[in-house]
């Protein structure tokens, strides 16, 4: 199985999460930021993963340039997964923050739309890890966290 675990990361924590599930899903997988992956790498695959942490309730620039350049149907036949680190709604005592929440969400449900619409088949359920505060560090045990999600979209 072709696997590959697509990422942006601002401070490191997406990154690490990124890392994690790669290494739970073995030699199969290879993980890289959005800059390094050519579009024409992703027809080749039996699973893309792509991760984000959340700016403004979407995903970054990176990633959202990333998904743009995969062309209609370039990933018919893909199996499809997708992620982002934020920061938990009960975590905030910004009402505000969570009202906008609640509305716009987080990066991981957008990115799975993206794949979806490119001609991918969506597995598991969108996941997002939580970040403590703006630049982490991630919450304890959200990193096996990622392991077994991970490890849930090849079972």
């Amino acid at each position: 199985m072709k696997i590959l675990v697509v990422y942006d990361s601002y401070f490191g924590n997406t990154e690490k999460v990124a890392q994690a599930i790669g290494e739970a899903l073995g030699d199969d997988a290879a993980v890289k930021r959005t800059g390094e992956v050519e579009a024409d790498e992703l027809s080749e695959l039996d699973l893309l993963i792509v991760g984000s942490p959340t700016r403004a309730f979407r995903p970054s620039d990176a990633v959202k340039d990333f998904l743009k350049k995969i062309p209609s149907g370039g990933l018919k036949g893909v199996k499809v997964a997708s992620f982002d680190t934020r920061i938990a709604k009960k975590d905030t005592d910004n009402p505000v923050l969570r009202f906008m929440v609640n509305i716009f969400g987080y990066a991981a449900k957008p990115i799975g739309d993206r794949l979806a619409r490119r001609g991918g088949e969506p597995v598991g359920e969108p996941a997002g890890f939580i970040v403590l505060g703006t630049e982490g560090p991630l919450k304890d045990g959200e990193l096996e966290r990622a392991m077994a999600w991970a490890g849930s979209l090849v079972s």
